[in-house]
């Protein structure tokens, strides 16, 4: 199987929507929703210097600047490297994208995990995917408010949670894509008083300084305080059992374009997640 694995350039995209510095937030929000994804590299002289996720924006909801929202010094790969180096960079270095880049740096492309999952999908790996469910399982309640299903993803590091009802049946799935299409941007001005008199003029009274007011428009990503769990899960879920093999729960991934299974019993209740970063150790593990 190892002889067949395909090299990063066969599957890689190459017309990669990217942000340019210098740019805004509300720009890379535009391109986020317009192309349905959920980063991109950020070029300078068609260089890659930087990534922007909705991570980026939802971990800094007041900060305007691109420069000032990106990662910088992504992890990149270079054109002609194989799959499985790909997978293990995307699976050890626990990020989602790789801009795949020539030999002075430029983008050529870009590989994702979900690109990596659609090549598994079309292997023959038969192991139950029971070995390689998640460890940790971050559950929420239908009723938690947005703000605080935005706070505890965030907290725990996810980016999708399953949903449960108050009899701890599974209704839903949240991603942060869910999130991130919920938010608004919400203007407000603020006031800054600067007074013209000098703290070292003894003889200047307080009440008789010259006051200036500056007023200047600040705008933030805000998450509405009236909708719930409930109000932006997917609730048609697509879900696998432990004995589910790696490539049949890829293919159920490619096919759905989601990045997250549920697993669940004969009785229908929740038994863990398959993440798809889960599925990229059996391709690292390939002989």
């Amino acid at each position: 199987m190892a002889s067949n694995i395909p090299n990063v350039e066969d599957i890689m995209v190459k017309n990669v929507a990217s942000a340019t510095l210098p740019g805004s937030r509300d720009e890379v929000l535009s391109i986020l929703k317009d192309k349905k994804v959920s980063g991109v590299p950020v070029l300078k002289d068609n260089k890659v210097v930087g990534i922007v996720s909705r991570t980026n924006i939802l971990k800094n909801p007041e900060e305007e600047q691109l420069a000032l929202l990106m990662s910088r010094n992504p992890i990149t790969i270079q054109v002609g490297a194989s799959l499985k180096e790909a997978a293990r960079l995307l699976y050890e270095k626990n990020i989602r994208r790789l801009p795949v880049v020539d030999e002075h740096g430029h983008l050529e492309g870009l590989i994702t995990t979900a690109d990596v999952i659609g090549a598994i999908a079309d292997f023959d790996i038969e192991t139950p995917v029971a070995e390689y469910l998640s460890s940790n399982v971050y559950v929420l309640w239908s009723e938690t408010p947005l703000p605080v299903v935005s706070l505890l993803m965030d907290l725990a590091d996810v980016k999708a949670c399953p949903i449960v009802d108050s009899t701890l049946n599974l209704v839903g799935i949240i991603s942060d894509r869910d999130v991130v299409g919920s938010s608004i941007i919400e203007d407000r001005v603020e006031k800054s008083d600067m007074s013209a008199g000098d703290d070292d003029d003894s003889w200047t009274w307080e009440s008789m300084r010259d006051t200036m007011s500056i007023y200047y428009s600040v705008s933030s990503v805000k998450l509405p305080t009236d909708k719930f769990a409930k109000d932006i899960m997917v609730s048609e879920l697509i879900t696998a059992t432990k004995i589910s093999t790696v490539s049949s729960c890829a293919r159920k991934m490619k096919r759905a374009r989601i990045d997250q299974i549920p697993v669940v019993g004969s009785d229908g209740k929740l038994e863990g997640m398959l993440l798809d970063r889960d599925l990229l150790k059996p391709l690292i593990d390939m002989e």
